[in-house]
């Protein structure tokens, strides 16, 4: 009988083992929450820009939704705090600064100098670029960043080619054309020798207009016109962005057919633009934000490069110039306004 008794009492002990098995397993194959699930939890993600919040909206819009699609929600799991330079370079640092003293979790930025700006006063927060268009200024390489810094790259300057082209393809007797450019901008003098290097293969005379300041545009534009440009080439540039009327403004008075880097300037007046797609960096940026709140290292993130680029063009304003736009260029036109 005690043997019974003994035997029943192993076979109790040996499920017993086996249910705390299976529950210990089961508790196992549960995956743990992301960051981003974390209840309760709410990020800080401060944004450095070049412009404020309205001249923005297209770009802040295509990451908000990029957020929104991976499952995050403003003002329920994160809140996002807006730093814009507003044209001004050098505010770069004490926004910077600023961002970090309010704790942001993470900062997003765009371009060389607010990124450069953020390199200098954290190692430890992530930044993830929504935009980059030097990055080997500021990383190790595209495939390993390396330290706090990780993003997408816009390869502006590699794209100057095919905007001269466009320009000599468009601009009937083209034989002058001027950059507008802020040489002040860590990325200038490497944007102004690829325009350099590809206007004097197509037989053109380029000349430089540096601007670093908002007064320095109507000289400029006076000096393109007196220097006998025939067309422009507008950089983008935080101080453009800032003042992209003004240009606008300046090129139909002028009467200089000018060529963008992105669609907000032909939206607003300008001829042509050809570049990345802004919208579409900025989405992505949103998937380098999610990966980083779940605590990949940035420097082990390699850097992306756009995939979307668009060519726009308003064929009001080349009827105003007396430009018949070539056949051959608007079969390539991602969209024809007007």
């Amino acid at each position: 009988a005690g043997l019974a008794v003994s035997r029943r009492q192993g076979d109790r002990m040996n499920r017993r083992r086996k249910l705390i098995i299976a529950i210990g397993a089961s508790a196992l194959s549960v995956p743990f929450p992301s960051f981003a699930q974390q209840p309760g939890k709410v990020w800080r993600i401060g944004m450095l820009e070049t412009r404020s919040m309205a001249l923005n909206a297209a770009d802040l819009d295509a990451f908000l939704k990029g957020m929104q699609e991976l499952g995050y929600a403003e003002r329920r799991n994160f809140v996002l705090d807006y730093r814009s330079a507003d044209g001004r370079a050098e505010r770069f640092p004490d926004l910077a600064a600023e961002l970090i003293r309010g704790q942001v979790d993470l900062i997003v930025t765009r371009g060389t100098p607010a990124t450069l700006a953020c390199k200098k006063a954290t190692t430890t927060i992530p930044v993830v670029t929504a935009s980059l268009g030097n990055p080997l200024l500021v990383v190790n390489s595209l495939a390993r960043p390396g330290g706090n810094i990780t993003g997408l790259t816009s390869i502006s300057s590699e794209l100057q080619g095919k905007r001269v082209q466009l320009l000599k393809e468009i601009v009937p007797g083209l034989a002058r054309l001027a950059h507008l450019q802020n040489m002040g901008n860590p990325s200038g003098a490497a944007s102004w020798k690829e325009v350099d290097r590809a206007a004097r293969s197509l037989g053109l005379q380029p000349q430089l207009l540096d601007v670093r300041k908002p007064e320095d545009f109507a000289p400029a534009f006076d000096r393109a016109v007196k220097q006998q440009a025939i067309a422009l080439l507008v950089e983008q540039d935080g101080l453009m962005q800032a003042h992209e009327k003004l240009i606008v403004a300046l090129a139909a008075k002028h009467r200089l057919p000018a060529i963008y880097q992105s669609r907000e300037y032909v939206d607003g007046g300008g001829l042509i633009s050809y570049g990345v797609s802004y919208a579409d960096l900025y989405r992505r940026a949103a998937a380098y934000v999610d990966k980083n709140l779940k605590g990949a290292k940035p420097g082990d993130l390699p850097m992306e490069q756009p995939t979307k680029f668009d060519l726009v063009i308003n064929l009001k304003v080349a009827k105003a110039l007396g430009i018949t736009v070539p056949q051959s260029v608007l079969v390539r036109t991602d969209q024809v306004i007007g």
